[in-house]
């Protein structure tokens, strides 16, 4: 891990990695999609607003498992103070907050004629709206701490103690009555409901949006360094003339 931590070792991995995972994404998205809106049968309850699944459930997957990568980096900042944590965090906020904002639209589209209406106060949409605000709070916290010159300690903290609504997300619809379905799909027990027609462009999508958020996340690192770096050398050369 530590060896990783390292800027331009980083640099080198992610230069080669960031153009595959961002063609892969858009292959594995391209055709994830066009499958499940053209291909792929309606469901016998649902109908054609089934379809809105193949944007809804990667978005809600993003959102979610950013967030627990948003917190991995706080914590790893925190406590090793690795160079790279507080970027990578800052990174991934921005796109964890924007699929967390499909993830909502999308459900509420959804929604519409499955339960009647856009929005109810369920329990999994109320905790994916908590994400939300979350993720919006973390990067006010991380800008305003930034143009002080912190180290951005309490944005790292807020993302830590905001981990508690990831269980909340994910077992919310076992642990109250909601309208919201249950999971489709065990990871555990590489079990699935679903038909084979509309479990395949499902997959293809998860993966194909994941690799296009590992691209937007090491493409913002990547940016965040160079920028960096200006600065340092703009630094250096303001000391120097002075």
């Amino acid at each position: 891990m530590h060896r990783f931590a390292n800027p331009a070792r980083f640099l080198r991995i992610a230069r080669v990695a960031t153009p595959l995972a961002l063609v892969l994404g858009l292959i594995l998205t391209g055709a994830g999609l066009y499958i499940g809106l053209f291909a792929s049968p309606p469901d016998y309850q649902q109908g054609e607003s089934v379809r809105i699944m193949y944007v809804h459930v990667p978005a809600a997957w993003l959102a979610s498992g950013g967030y627990l990568g948003l917190a991995i980096a706080s914590a790893t900042a925190l406590i090793w103070r690795h160079p790279l944590a507080t970027i990578a965090a800052r990174a991934i906020a921005p796109a964890g907050a924007a699929f967390a904002a499909i993830c909502l639209m999308s459900g509420s589209l959804w929604g519409k004629p499955t339960w009647g209406t856009y929005w109810v106060w369920d329990a999994r949409l109320t905790s994916m709206l908590v994400l939300l605000f979350l993720y919006l709070g973390y990067l006010a916290l991380s800008a305003s701490e930034g143009e002080r010159g912190g180290e951005r300690k309490g944005a790292a903290i807020l993302a830590l103690v905001g981990a508690i609504n990831l269980p909340v997300i994910k077992y919310s619809v076992e642990w109250w009555n909601t309208l919201h379905q249950g999971s489709s799909i065990s990871v555990l027990s590489a079990k699935s409901a679903m038909a084979p027609e509309m479990l395949r462009p499902l997959l293809l999508s998860v993966a194909g949006f994941t690799f296009l958020f590992a691209a937007i996340v090491l493409m913002r690192m990547r940016a965040m360094i160079a920028e960096q770096r200006v600065e340092a050398r703009s630094r250096r050369l303001a000391e120097a003339i002075a």
